[in-house]
């Protein structure tokens, strides 16, 4: 009964409500960039979108100043810098860092990277495998038994046949 009501079928979110045609815009068609005739980038040459991390560095630290060419933080002028600037990049060593920094670091840590490998490998496989055990051959085992009970003798009487695994290298 409550079904055929309106308002209880808005409440109940069982009406279709359409979009609005006024709330609802068109976009902009797509266009073509004006210079769409671009060479292709030469492969291996340096992208110019890209920058090493050092100049990002002294871009941030030296307040938008360009840095060299090369990789290189450029000289700054000791004028333009102020105390505290200074101070920082004196303390940092950002002034007389090594260029070469990355390759000895590299070169320094490449040994460890060797021991962690084995380090790795015992907490990979910390468990041993277990020693096979040995296993019973079945026919020996049951002309043993026989033989035992028909000379009356308990069935733990004698030694039980075992097959001998070959060892690998």
């Amino acid at each position: 009964m409550l079904g055929g009501c309106e308002q209880t079928r808005d409440l109940l979110g069982q009406t279709k409500k359409p979009p609005d045609e006024f709330a609802i815009y068109t976009r902009a068609p797509l266009s073509l960039p004006p210079d769409y005739g671009l060479r292709p980038p030469d492969p291996g040459a340096r992208r110019p979108q890209e920058t090493a991390p050092r100049n990002n560095a002294a871009k941030a630290v030296l307040g938008g100043q360009n840095p060299a060419a090369g990789g290189q933080v450029a000289s700054v002028d000791p004028g333009l810098l102020t105390s505290g600037m200074r101070a920082l990049l004196t303390r940092t060593g950002a002034i007389d860092a090594d260029p070469g920094i990355r390759a000895t670091v590299n070169r320094e840590t490449s040994k460890l990277v060797e021991n962690d490998q084995t380090l790795a490998k015992r907490i990979l496989f910390w468990k041993k495998g277990k020693e096979p055990g040995s296993v019973v051959d079945p026919v020996l085992e049951s002309k043993r038994i026989r033989e035992n009970q028909a000379l009356g003798r308990p069935i733990t009487t004698g030694d039980t046949p075992v097959i001998e695994r070959k060892t690998t290298k």
